[in-house]
């Protein structure tokens, strides 16, 4: 069953020029021109009920633009959307009542209060009655562990702890879909894989289906079963989690600092890609080589430190985008 059906979607904005030079200046308040800039550009999808979607892609690619259509925020140029059964241009407030939102980087938490007092004051916008109200926020304070700060003021909270507080805030209404922007932006390795669980776990249990965006390959590859590309408006790919990492996610970056210089040569499977000193960057292709492998060939006894990490995602859409262009 699809929970959101898009089709043929498109945004258009007009953008004001300027004109170089005063001549040019005065002109331009006279008879302004305008050009138009396609941000969504006739496309098309289907999210089922209860799946994890990645919706991905570089900056200016379209997605902000997609979710605040999705949402009811900005109004489509054409296209037809249906979200829960219900037409977001439509019935927003209708909508609101069936969705949540969470914005990595923007806070929807009075921060002078509490987390408790925030949630009744959500439940209270969505006019939900008192009783109703607690036995939800006591369920999600277990499903999300938050009995330790609950009562402490946002504002004394850690960035692990706010964004918790964030996604429960979201989910007080109890939505069908939750629409999540970049939410471990900022917070450090332990916290973004704590928030990836407990997002599983809302999934699985309260059936939520989720809507993602992030630039975090760590967050894609251990939600997500299936994923959709954009890239200057257009869908570029649309596919399973496991065909994007058999063809894209097979590479390494594998960075170290040795005690001495070792001349490590390229050969079939590993890509030096800088050699500095005593500073060593190598691509390795995971199919052909093994992390294990590699580290051998530095020698663990001249290792200082090393960073072992995925290729940046902007890097694998460009790859990706480039394919399809030819």
């Amino acid at each position: 069953m699809n929970i959101i059906e898009v089709k043929n979607l498109n945004k258009q904005f007009k953008i004001k020029e300027k004109d170089k030079g005063i001549k040019g200046s005065i002109k331009s308040i006279i008879k302004p021109k305008y050009r138009t800039i396609n941000a969504v550009n006739d496309i098309s999808f289907t999210v089922e009920k209860g799946e994890i979607l990645a919706f991905i892609g570089p900056n200016g690619a379209g997605k902000s633009t997609t979710i605040k259509m999705l949402t009811g925020i900005l109004y489509p140029t054409s296209g037809e959307i249906i979200v829960n059964a219900i037409n977001p241009s439509e019935e927003r407030k209708k909508l609101a009542y069936k969705i949540g939102t969470v914005f990595g980087q923007k806070e929807q938490l009075w921060m002078h209060l509490t987390p408790y007092d925030n949630f009744k004051f959500f439940g209270a916008i969505y006019d939900i009655p008192k009783k109703e109200v607690e036995d939800t926020i006591e369920e999600l304070t277990n499903t999300f562990e938050l009995s330790e700060f609950i009562n402490t003021p946002v504002r004394n909270l850690s960035l692990g702890q706010r964004i918790r507080c964030e996604i429960v805030a979201s989910l007080i209404h109890k939505p069908e879909i939750l629409f999540l922007d970049e939410p471990t932006i900022g917070l450090d390795p332990v916290v973004k894989e704590n928030i990836r669980k407990l997002i599983k776990k809302m999934n699985k249990e309260l059936g939520t289906t989720i809507f993602l965006t992030s630039h975090d390959i760590g967050d894609i590859e251990k939600l997500c079963k299936r994923v959709i590309i954009v890239n200057k408006g257009k869908i570029i790919m649309d596919d399973k989690m496991n065909n994007l990492k058999y063809h894209y996610l097979d590479k390494k970056i594998i960075e170290v600092k040795l005690k001495e210089k070792i001349n490590l040569q390229n050969e079939d499977g590993i890509s030096v890609i800088k050699d500095k000193g005593n500073n060593l960057k190598v691509e390795i292709d995971c199919k052909k080589k093994g992390v294990a492998d590699v580290i051998k060939l530095l020698d663990t006894d001249k290792i200082i430190d090393i960073n072992i990490s995925n290729i940046p995602l902007e890097d694998i859409i460009t790859s990706i985008y480039k394919e399809v262009k030819t």
